[in-house]
C-alpha cells in the first residue's frame, strides 16, 4: 500500500478544547437561504439534491442531553439545480418527542442513556426517537431513520414531516428499523433489518418487494442480547459481523435505566459472529470468528462460492477502552459527553468459504479511518475504490481529512485540515457508465476556529488536490452522521429566510 499527500495543509496549533466542543453546540434555528460565499465552482453536471442528517440539538427542555447520540435529528439540504446559485435549507424531524420537548422542560421520553426519573423499565420497551441516523430515498418521499424505532417520513421538497412508518404493521415490536438499508444495484429492491430487545432479542430481516411491500424475510435470535448498527448486502445474503457487545446483567438495565451504562463490550474468552442471513428466507449461516470491533460496513459480494465484505476494524479491541468522554463545561450548558479520542483502524476483506473457513485481508495500514462509503452503482459487487474520513493526528475528538483507498492501485491518499471537522463523504457519478472515481466526493464539515460549517466537493479521481469547490455557509451545522445525494433536484416554494 502507498501512502501519498498525508499532509495536504500545514499543521496548525493544536485546537483548544473549547474548540473542539463547537461540533456539539445546538442550532436553534431553521435557515433557508441562497449560499453567497464559495471558493471555486460548482463543478458542469452536478444535478440532484443532497441530504444530510444528524443530531442538532443537544437539550430537551430543561434537560441537557449526556451523548450526541441522542440530539433532535435535523436535515441540511443542499439543492444543485445546474446552475452556481445553492439553496440551503435546514430542518428538524417533527417527531412527537420534538414537539414534546419544545412544550415540556424535561425530557419527555427515555433514550439509550438518558433515563426518565421514575419510568426506567421503558427501556426495555421503547427509547425515545430522535431520527437523527440517516436519510434515505423511498417511494417519492424521504425517510430520517434511527435504529431504535419506526422511520419518519418526509417530505423531498418542502421537508415536512408526514408522520412515523409502519410499513403497514410489517415492523417488529419496538418499531426498528435501521439506519443502514442496502440496496441491490441491479433490481432495485431494499433490504434492512431492526434490532428487538423483547420479547425475544432477535434481528428482523426485511425487503422492500418490486410492489413496494415491505415484509419480514427472516430472523435471527439473540440469546446473548447483542448490539448490531449496520450489515451488508450480497446476492445471496444480507451479511452481519455481529461483535461481542453484551448485556451482562439486564438487573442493572432494568435498575439504571441506561441502555449504554448496561452495553458491554466483552473482550475476555469471547469471539464475534458472522451472520449470513439468505435472501430467499431460508435458515441463516453462523460462523464463530475472532472478536472484532466495528462500527460500519462498506460493501459485500460474491466471489465463486465464497461471500466477502469490507469494514473499518478498530486495530486493537483493547483501543476500545481508550474511547475517552469528556463533559462539557458550563459555557457549553452542562454535562454533554463527547467522544474525545477515536483508536485507530484499518480496512479489512473478511472472506468466508461455503465450509465457513474465514480468511481476512488487510487492504490499509493504521489510521484513524470511519464513515465508509464507495460507488453504490458497485453495491453487492466487488468494488476498488473506498472513501472515508480519516485524521492523521492522534488523540483528537474529530476526523480532520478525507482518504480514498484504492484496492486495485494499492494506493491511499488523503486531503486533510486539521481545524476542521469533517462528515462522511458521498460519492457522486459523473455519469452511469464511469468508473468508480468518475465524479465528485461531497463532504459536510465545520470549521471548529470560525465556527461555521462548509461543503466542499472533491474531484474523486484526485482528492489530494483539495476541494475543487467549497460553498461556506453562514452558521455553523452540528456533529453530522449519514446521508444520502439523489439525482431528483428537490423543488421547494419560496425562500423562508
Amino acid at each position: 500500500m502507498t501512502i501519498g499527500n498525508l499532509a495536504s495543509t500545514p499543521r496548525t496549533a493544536a485546537l483548544s478544547s473549547q474548540a473542539a466542543l463547537r461540533q456539539y453546540v445546538s442550532l436553534e434555528r431553521e435557515y433557508d437561504y441562497i449560499v453567497d460565499e464559495m471558493d471555486g465552482a460548482v463543478p458542469e453536471g452536478l444535478l440532484g439534491t443532497l441530504f444530510r442528517i444528524g443530531p442538532g440539538k443537544f437539550e430537551m427542555g430543561e434537560s441537557r442531553l449526556h451523548t450526541i447520540f441522542e440530539g433532535d435529528g435535523m436535515v441540511s439540504r443542499f439543492i444543485f439545480d445546474g446552475t452556481q446559485n445553492i439553496r440551503y435549507t435546514n430542518r428538524y424531524v417533527r417527531t412527537d418527542q420534538f414537539r414534546k420537548g419544545l412544550s415540556n422542560g424535561r425530557l419527555p421520553e427515555h433514550g439509550p442513556e438518558n433515563p426518565v426519573k421514575g419510568r426506567k423499565l421503558q427501556t426495555l420497551t421503547r427509547l425515545r426517537n430522535v431520527a437523527n441516523t440517516n436519510i434515505i430515498p423511498l417511494a417519492g418521499e424521504m425517510l430520517a431513520c434511527w435504529e431504535f424505532g419506526n422511520p419518519h417520513r418526509m417530505d423531498p421538497d418542502t421537508l415536512e414531516t408526514l408522520g412515523a412508518e409502519d410499513f403497514d404493521g410489517a415492523l417488529g415490536y419496538l418499531g426498528a428499523f435501521s439506519a443502514h438499508p442496502k440496496w441491490d444495484a441491479e433490481t432495485g429492491e431494499m433490504f434492512n433489518f431492526g434490532l428487538d430487545f423483547l420479547p425475544t432479542p432477535r434481528l428482523r430481516c426485511y425487503r422492500k418487494t418490486p410492489t413496494g411491500k415491505v415484509e419480514q424475510i427472516n430472523s435471527v435470535t439473540l440469546w446473548d442480547m447483542g448490539w448490531n448498527h449496520d450489515f451488508a448486502l450480497t446476492k445471496k445474503y444480507l451479511v452481519f459481523l455481529l461483535d461481542p457487545f453484551r448485556i451482562p446483567n439486564p438487573i442493572k438495565l432494568a435498575r439504571t435505566g441506561s441502555l449504554a451504562k448496561a452495553l458491554k463490550y466483552q473482550f475476555e474468552d469471547t469471539y464475534s459472529k458472522i451472520v449470513l442471513v439468505p435472501r430467499d428466507g431460508s435458515r441463516p449461516r453462523i460462523i464463530d470468528y475472532d472478536a472484532q470491533l466495528h462500527i460500519h460496513m462498506t460493501n459485500a459480494y460474491e466471489d465463486g462460492s465464497d461471500t466477502v465484505f469490507e469494514f473499518p476494524r478498530y486495530t486493537d479491541v483493547d483501543s476500545f477502552s481508550s474511547i475517552r468522554l469528556t463533559t462539557t463545561g458550563p459555557t457549553q450548558g452542562g454535562p454533554l459527553a463527547n467522544i474525545m479520542r477515536w483508536p485507530t483502524s484499518h480496512l479489512v476483506r473478511l472472506r468466508v468459504s461455503p465450509s465457513g473457513r474465514v480468511t481476512e485481508e488487510v487492504l490499509t495500514p493504521d489510521n484513524a479511518i470511519e464513515f465508509p462509503q464507495f460507488d453504490w452503482r458497485r453495491s453487492n459487487l466487488r468494488h476498488t475504490v473506498t472513501y472515508s474520513t480519516a485524521s492523521r493526528v492522534k488523540d483528537v475528538s474529530h476526523y480532520d481529512g478525507i482518504g480514498k483507498f484504492d484496492h486495485a492501485k494499492e494506493t491511499a491518499t488523503f486531503w486533510h485540515r486539521d481545524d476542521w471537522a469533517f462528515g462522511e463523504p458521498l460519492f457522486v457519478p459523473r455519469s452511469k457508465i464511469g468508473a468508480e472515481d468518475d465524479g465528485w466526493l461531497l463532504t459536510l464539515s465545520q470549521n471548529l476556529l470560525t465556527h461555521r460549517s462548509q461543503l466542499s466537493i472533491f474531484d474523486a479521481r484526485d482528492v489530494e488536490v483539495g476541494p475543487i469547490c467549497t460553498l461556506y455557509l453562514k452558521h455553523h451545522v452540528p456533529v453530522g452522521f449519514h446521508g444520502t445525494f439523489t439525482s431528483r433536484v428537490a423543488m421547494p416554494q419560496g425562500l423562508r429566510g
